[in-house]
Protein backbone atom coordinates (compact mmCIF):
# COMPACT_ATOMS: atom_id res chain seq x y z
CA UNK A 1 0.00 0.00 0.00
CA UNK A 2 0.88 3.68 -0.82
CA UNK A 3 1.88 5.47 2.09
CA UNK A 4 2.47 9.47 2.38
CA UNK A 5 3.15 11.75 4.68
CA UNK A 6 1.96 15.51 4.26
CA UNK A 7 4.27 17.75 6.28
CA UNK A 8 2.71 21.44 6.98
CA UNK A 9 4.02 24.26 7.98
CA UNK A 10 5.10 27.94 7.75
CA UNK A 11 9.13 26.75 7.82
CA UNK A 12 10.05 30.25 8.80
CA UNK A 13 12.67 29.25 8.78
CA UNK A 14 12.84 25.28 8.33
CA UNK A 15 15.52 24.17 10.89
CA UNK A 16 17.43 21.04 11.82
CA UNK A 17 14.26 19.60 14.27
CA UNK A 18 12.23 19.67 10.67
CA UNK A 19 14.52 17.86 8.80
CA UNK A 20 15.02 15.23 11.86
CA UNK A 21 11.44 14.70 12.83
CA UNK A 22 10.94 14.24 8.66
CA UNK A 23 13.67 11.87 8.35
CA UNK A 24 12.93 9.49 11.14
CA UNK A 25 8.80 9.67 11.06
CA UNK A 26 10.18 8.82 7.16
CA UNK A 27 12.03 5.90 8.51
CA UNK A 28 9.63 4.55 11.37
CA UNK A 29 6.65 4.97 9.28
CA UNK A 30 8.36 3.74 6.31
CA UNK A 31 6.57 6.10 4.14
CA UNK A 32 7.26 6.80 0.22
CA UNK A 33 7.70 10.14 0.51
CA UNK A 34 7.86 13.31 3.01
CA UNK A 35 5.30 16.18 1.30
CA UNK A 36 6.32 19.63 2.87
CA UNK A 37 3.64 21.81 2.90
CA UNK A 38 4.62 25.18 3.24
CA UNK A 39 1.29 27.98 4.00
CA UNK A 40 0.51 30.35 1.57
CA UNK A 41 -1.13 32.48 4.79
CA UNK A 42 -1.39 30.51 8.16
CA UNK A 43 -4.71 31.13 9.41
CA UNK A 44 -3.53 31.51 13.20
CA UNK A 45 -0.17 33.31 12.94
CA UNK A 46 -0.28 36.92 11.06
CA UNK A 47 3.94 37.57 12.04
CA UNK A 48 5.78 35.62 9.22
CA UNK A 49 8.25 36.06 6.26
CA UNK A 50 7.07 36.50 2.50
CA UNK A 51 5.77 32.85 1.01
CA UNK A 52 8.85 33.48 -1.76
CA UNK A 53 11.20 33.52 0.93
CA UNK A 54 10.46 30.49 2.67
CA UNK A 55 9.51 28.61 -0.09
CA UNK A 56 13.42 29.53 -1.47
CA UNK A 57 14.77 28.51 2.37
CA UNK A 58 12.50 25.15 1.98
CA UNK A 59 13.74 24.35 -1.21
CA UNK A 60 17.52 24.60 -0.39
CA UNK A 61 16.73 22.60 3.11
CA UNK A 62 15.01 19.66 1.95
CA UNK A 63 17.66 19.43 -1.48
CA UNK A 64 19.36 16.18 -2.02
CA UNK A 65 17.12 14.33 -0.27
CA UNK A 66 15.41 11.47 -2.58
CA UNK A 67 12.60 11.22 0.29
CA UNK A 68 11.74 14.89 0.64
CA UNK A 69 9.64 16.68 -1.74
CA UNK A 70 8.21 19.80 -1.57
CA UNK A 71 4.51 20.95 -2.73
CA UNK A 72 3.15 24.07 -3.39
CA UNK A 73 -0.72 23.26 -3.30
CA UNK A 74 -0.92 25.74 -0.38
CA UNK A 75 0.53 28.36 -2.48
CA UNK A 76 -1.13 27.75 -5.99
CA UNK A 77 -4.19 27.95 -4.20
CA UNK A 78 -3.97 31.55 -2.59
CA UNK A 79 -4.87 33.15 0.48
CA UNK A 80 -5.58 31.68 4.05
CA UNK A 81 -3.95 28.13 4.03
CA UNK A 82 -6.73 25.48 5.56
CA UNK A 83 -5.47 21.77 6.30
CA UNK A 84 -8.63 20.45 5.64
CA UNK A 85 -8.72 21.93 2.10
CA UNK A 86 -5.19 20.97 1.64
CA UNK A 87 -5.48 17.15 2.73
CA UNK A 88 -8.73 16.92 0.44
CA UNK A 89 -7.21 18.56 -2.36
CA UNK A 90 -3.95 16.44 -2.40
CA UNK A 91 -5.87 13.14 -2.31
CA UNK A 92 -7.82 14.08 -5.10
CA UNK A 93 -4.64 14.61 -7.52
CA UNK A 94 -3.36 12.00 -5.72
CA UNK A 95 -5.95 9.62 -5.94
CA UNK A 96 -5.29 8.50 -2.53
CA UNK A 97 -7.68 7.26 0.23
CA UNK A 98 -7.66 7.93 3.82
CA UNK A 99 -5.44 4.93 4.60
CA UNK A 100 -2.43 6.62 2.48
CA UNK A 101 -2.25 9.90 3.44
CA UNK A 102 -0.98 10.84 6.59
CA UNK A 103 -0.86 14.82 7.89
CA UNK A 104 2.46 15.16 10.18
CA UNK A 105 2.47 18.16 12.47
CA UNK A 106 4.17 18.95 15.93
CA UNK A 107 2.85 18.56 19.50
CA UNK A 108 2.97 22.23 19.64
CA UNK A 109 0.20 22.63 17.29
CA UNK A 110 -1.75 20.04 18.79
CA UNK A 111 -2.70 22.35 21.48
CA UNK A 112 -4.64 24.62 19.54
CA UNK A 113 -5.73 21.54 16.63
CA UNK A 114 -9.43 21.42 18.57
CA UNK A 115 -10.17 24.53 16.97
CA UNK A 116 -8.58 24.45 13.13
CA UNK A 117 -11.19 24.86 10.60
CA UNK A 118 -12.89 21.18 10.26
CA UNK A 119 -10.81 19.69 12.71
CA UNK A 120 -12.89 16.40 12.95
CA UNK A 121 -13.06 16.18 9.21
CA UNK A 122 -9.32 16.48 8.97
CA UNK A 123 -9.01 13.21 11.68
CA UNK A 124 -11.54 11.12 9.08
CA UNK A 125 -9.71 12.38 6.17
CA UNK A 126 -6.53 11.22 6.76
CA UNK A 127 -4.27 9.60 9.83
CA UNK A 128 -3.22 12.47 11.62
CA UNK A 129 0.94 12.12 13.04
CA UNK A 130 2.13 13.89 15.73
CA UNK A 131 5.74 14.24 16.66
CA UNK A 132 6.23 15.51 20.25
CA UNK A 133 7.74 18.42 21.09
CA UNK A 134 9.51 18.80 24.59
CA UNK A 135 6.88 19.64 27.47
CA UNK A 136 4.26 18.20 26.27
CA UNK A 137 1.71 17.32 28.40
CA UNK A 138 -1.73 15.73 26.46
CA UNK A 139 -3.81 16.56 29.40
CA UNK A 140 -5.22 19.53 27.66
CA UNK A 141 -6.38 17.70 24.88
CA UNK A 142 -9.88 16.68 24.02
CA UNK A 143 -10.11 13.22 23.97
CA UNK A 144 -12.46 13.24 20.60
CA UNK A 145 -8.66 14.59 19.33
CA UNK A 146 -6.72 12.13 21.36
CA UNK A 147 -8.55 8.79 19.90
CA UNK A 148 -7.92 9.82 16.29
CA UNK A 149 -4.56 10.36 16.30
CA UNK A 150 -1.14 8.28 16.28
CA UNK A 151 2.13 10.19 17.97
CA UNK A 152 5.08 9.37 15.95
CA UNK A 153 8.02 7.22 17.80
CA UNK A 154 11.03 9.57 17.21
CA UNK A 155 13.42 11.30 19.73
CA UNK A 156 12.44 14.75 20.62
CA UNK A 157 14.01 17.51 19.50
CA UNK A 158 14.06 20.91 20.76
CA UNK A 159 14.66 23.76 18.39
CA UNK A 160 11.88 26.30 17.03
CA UNK A 161 11.39 28.62 14.17
CA UNK A 162 10.46 30.94 16.62
CA UNK A 163 13.51 30.64 18.84
CA UNK A 164 15.66 30.77 15.58
CA UNK A 165 13.96 34.31 14.85
CA UNK A 166 13.76 35.66 18.23
CA UNK A 167 18.02 34.09 18.34
CA UNK A 168 18.84 36.50 15.55
CA UNK A 169 17.43 39.25 16.12
CA UNK A 170 19.40 39.54 19.58
CA UNK A 171 22.22 39.03 17.27
CA UNK A 172 23.08 35.08 18.34
CA UNK A 173 24.03 32.49 16.34
CA UNK A 174 22.06 30.22 14.33
CA UNK A 175 24.64 28.27 13.15
CA UNK A 176 23.90 24.47 13.81
CA UNK A 177 19.91 25.23 14.13
CA UNK A 178 19.34 25.73 10.13
CA UNK A 179 21.63 24.36 7.13
CA UNK A 180 24.38 26.40 5.95
CA UNK A 181 22.57 27.59 2.75
CA UNK A 182 19.76 28.53 4.51
CA UNK A 183 21.65 30.38 7.26
CA UNK A 184 23.69 32.00 4.38
CA UNK A 185 20.47 33.12 3.08
CA UNK A 186 18.62 34.64 5.91
CA UNK A 187 21.54 36.58 6.61
CA UNK A 188 21.60 37.78 2.75
CA UNK A 189 17.90 39.01 3.04
CA UNK A 190 18.38 39.65 6.37
CA UNK A 191 14.97 38.42 6.95
CA UNK A 192 14.77 38.23 11.03
CA UNK A 193 16.35 41.63 11.83
CA UNK A 194 14.38 44.33 13.45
Amino acid sequence: MKKVCLFGGTFDPPHIGHLLVAQTVAEAEDFEKIIFILANQPPLKNDFSKVDHRLSMLKMAVAGNPKFDISEIDIDRGGVSFTIDTIKEYKKIENLNSKEIYYLFGSDSLIRFHKWEQAKDILNECQVLVAIRPGFRPSSIPSWVLKKIQFANIPRFEISSTTIRKRWAEDKTIRYMVTQPVWEYVNAHKLYSQ
